[in-house]
């Protein structure tokens, strides 16, 4: 039983964790993740921590602190960082964290290592390297995944990345790949991989492996979830075997909803500003969750963690899940009270969405919205908000369970002029919003002359200047 609502991002505003991976261990939802820095010039540079919740309440999260630090690692000396980590159970009842590590520009500084604790929640102390150097011009040492049955481990990994400088070319790089590791020291590796999915080929069309590699096993079907070389996009493959084969099966959800609606072919006009993604599979009785991550801060380097409800069919195929607010929460929210604006599943200029690849600016008309905060990186005091909402900014909630909703308001600040429409889903205007320029934070209402019942609002923009902070979606 919920105690109360779950929302995307379902971590606090201030919580920057991608490449989410959710374990369920002693009644417990562990999430295992990279940690990014608000604002940072790079990926994954802060030390590694987890949130828990309980596996019967995920509104309910709970931080457990720093787990792993970057020091902790003998080899670390100050550079580099660590990657999309993953954790199991393994035979000997002790908890195993595998990581990617990459301090340098040699092949053999690429590493997959590992650290080890008593308990599900930390502290990890380092525990060796696994050796993949003789694979790795085939399958880099990258975002590994960790998979224990019957007292067998096995280690799933790869990139399509290519560095000439560490001798790896293009066309020697093959896909993800699968070792079987030997359970006595959870290191030493039992034979060479097995490639998982191929960057091209295979049956697997435009949705070739690049990396992300993630491991569940529901019912008799095993599903190996991977990033496509697409980027915005988690896709699968169903194997009979923990190491395969796996057969492509298509994608679990996509940051902008590509390919969910004809309407969102490509990141232009997605749903979302998109860019890369990583996560695993959580299942809680007869429930199914894909974990993911979005982009905010008009960057790559500042990554918030999501999640959504998908389905499963007798067949093992899985529908594309479509990105929302309320993934987490079994249902859709209240159609009454205060929202943040933060928890905008959909958010686009007039000008569509775009790719992030690196961070960019404004561009030269300044036209695109994004998700920031006050201040530098932090741990506590969130005030998330959205920026830079101009003429054609599109805000939008999904989904509300509206009732006996009178007016809506939004609280913003700027010095924009002009009005605030909201829309549902048949496009038409659900309320329209008299703002004005202000220096403070103020509420400005419309009233509501919606349809009803379980609706998404899409809030846009309309008139002159520029509105600096939009907080707050208010339901009365």
């Amino acid at each position: 039983m919920m105690k109360g609502q779950a929302f995307n991002p379902y971590l606090p505003s201030w919580e920057y964790i991608p490449d989410g991976e959710p374990h369920v261990f002693d009644g417990r939802v562990y999430v295992y993740g990279s940690h990014d820095r608000f604002n940072g010039s790079g990926f994954c540079v802060n030390d590694y921590v987890t949130w828990s919740a309980p596996a019967g309440d995920l509104s309910d999260w709970r931080y457990e602190g720093v787990i792993y630090k970057k020091s902790d690692d003998p080899n670390y000396r100050d550079r580099g960082s660590m990657y999309a980590p993953d954790v199991c159970l393994a035979p000997d009842g002790k908890y195993y964290l595998y990581y990617a590590f990459a301090p340098g520009v040699t092949r053999k500084s690429w590493a997959i290592r590992c650290a080890v604790s008593d308990s599900p929640k930390g502290l990890f102390k380092y525990h060796g390297e696994v050796d993949l150097f003789p694979w790795s011009k085939e399958y880099l040492p990258f975002d590994p995944a960790v998979y224990a049955e019957g007292g067998r481990v096995w280690l799933y990994y790869g990139s399509a990345m290519f560095f000439p400088v560490l001798g790896v070319s293009k066309s020697k790089v093959k896909g993800g790949a699968v070792v079987e590791l030997d359970p006595r020291d959870m290191l030493t590796v039992l034979a060479p991989p097995k490639q998982t999915v191929p960057v091209t080929g295979g049956g697997v069309g435009e949705h070739g492996f690049f990396e992300a590699s993630s491991m569940r096993k529901i019912g008799e079907k095993y599903y190996f979830v991977y990033s496509s070389v697409l980027g915005h996009e988690l896709c699968y493959a169903l194997g009979d075997a923990p190491d395969g084969p796996f057969r492509f099966g298509g994608t679990v959800v996509s940051n902008g909803d590509v390919g969910l609606h004809e309407r969102h072919t490509g990141p232009k006009n997605a749903s979302n500003y998109t860019g890369n993604t990583h996560g695993g599979m959580l299942t809680i009785g007869d429930d199914h969750y894909i974990f993911y991550h979005r982009h905010t801060n008009r960057s790559c380097f500042s990554r918030q963690a999501c999640a959504e409800k998908i389905e499963i069919a007798a067949d093992g195929s899985i529908k594309q899940a479509e990105v929302t607010s309320c993934g987490l929460n079994g249902g859709p929210l209240k159609g009454q009270g205060e929202y943040e604006a933060r928890i905008a599943c959909n958010l686009t200029s007039r000008k569509g969405g775009r790719f992030h690849k690196k961070p960019f600016g404004k561009d030269a008309k300044g036209c695109h919205p994004y998700f920031t905060q006050s201040g530098g990186d932090r741990e506590g005091r969130g005030d998330q908000y959205i920026a830079n909402f101009t003429d054609g900014a599109t805000a939008g909630f999904k989904y509300f369970a509206i009732g006996s909703l009178k007016r809506i308001g939004v609280t913003l600040s700027g010095n924009a002029s002009g009005e605030m429409i909201v829309t549902e889903k048949d496009g038409a205007a659900a309320a329209k919003i008299p703002v004005s320029p202000t220096a403070g934070k103020k509420t400005f209402y419309g009233n509501y002359t919606g349809k009803g019942g379980v609706q998404p609002l899409f809030v846009t923009f309309r008139g002159k200047g520029t509105i600096e902070q939009f907080t707050k979606i208010i339901l009365e």
